[in-house]
């Protein structure tokens, strides 16, 4: 006879932040909580390199899109809050900053073509993980914005910094940085920080014609290709030490909050 555990002894399964989903060669990705403006969390990053972590080899190209008006609204101000107060030194922060990284790794390294399809808003932490995606499409009613210096906290996120400097360039990105001002789908375009820009309603369509060539490429030679573009914009980035973003974060943080 099968038993059953009583309810209450029944493992706890919080709902998933993401939603992933196979058609063919292409993996859509979705950051799925809405009602935050797809806010990172801890968790996020835990379901993202769930589902990140095991490269499929079938997969040519992966969208990473947000449910809802805002593609991502940054990060969780409530959950930083609450890793200070668990823990002043921020221990909390250096663990998610880590996790962070390794998703952005895991987006840019990816051996399938990453597209980002980019509605409302994409700030901070969604900024950076749109910019280590390979193509960029935003619909041209969406705005960004990097304000962690007003927060009082350093560019350090998933490795943003030197990914902006190198698409942008390090005049654009200090100005950007340093003022904390929104702009426009349209600048975006003009940094680099967009590949294309269309109506809201056309972004599907948009995602489609760049998937529908990619998908019929021979596997090899686009692994290859997506190898050979990452490895020749490395050395343009100069030093890449965002393996000391967590850290920088935690310590800046943790120093503010004394203050």
């Amino acid at each position: 006879m099968k038993l059953s555990l009583p309810q209450y002894l029944t493992p706890f399964r919080r709902p998933s932040t993401v939603r992933a989903e196979r058609e063919g060669a292409v993996l859509r990705v979705e950051l799925d909580v809405p009602e935050t403006g797809n806010a990172v969390t801890e968790a996020m990053l835990d379901d993202l390199l769930t589902v990140l972590s095991v490269p499929d080899p079938d997969v040519r190209v992966l969208v990473l899109s947000g449910a809802g008006d805002d593609f991502c609204l940054g990060g969780d101000r409530t959950e930083f809050t609450d890793w200070l107060d668990e823990d002043p030194t921020g221990r909390g922060i250096r663990i998610a900053g880590d996790k962070a990284r390794r998703v952005c790794e895991a987006i840019s390294t990816n051996q399938a073509v990453t597209i980002a399809r980019i509605q409302g808003k994409a700030i901070g932490a969604g900024l950076a993980l749109a910019l280590a995606c390979d193509l960029r499409v935003g619909a041209d009613t969406a705005g960004f914005r990097l304000p962690e210096l007003a927060l009082g906290l350093p560019t350090a996120w998933g490795g943003v910094l030197p990914r902006l400097i190198h698409e942008v360039g390090a005049a654009r990105a200090r100005e950007l940085i340093l003022t904390g001002r929104a702009f426009d789908a349209i600048e975006a375009h003009e940094l680099s920080v967009l590949q294309r820009i269309v109506p809201e309603r056309e972004l599907d369509s948009a995602v489609t014609a760049w998937a529908k060539p990619i998908v019929r490429r021979p596997e090899a030679a686009l692994r290859v290709t997506k190898a050979l573009l990452n490895s020749y914009a490395a050395p343009t980035r100069l030093a890449d030490p965002s393996v000391l973003d967590a850290e920088l974060m935690a310590t800046v943080a943790a120093a503010t909050r004394r203050r």
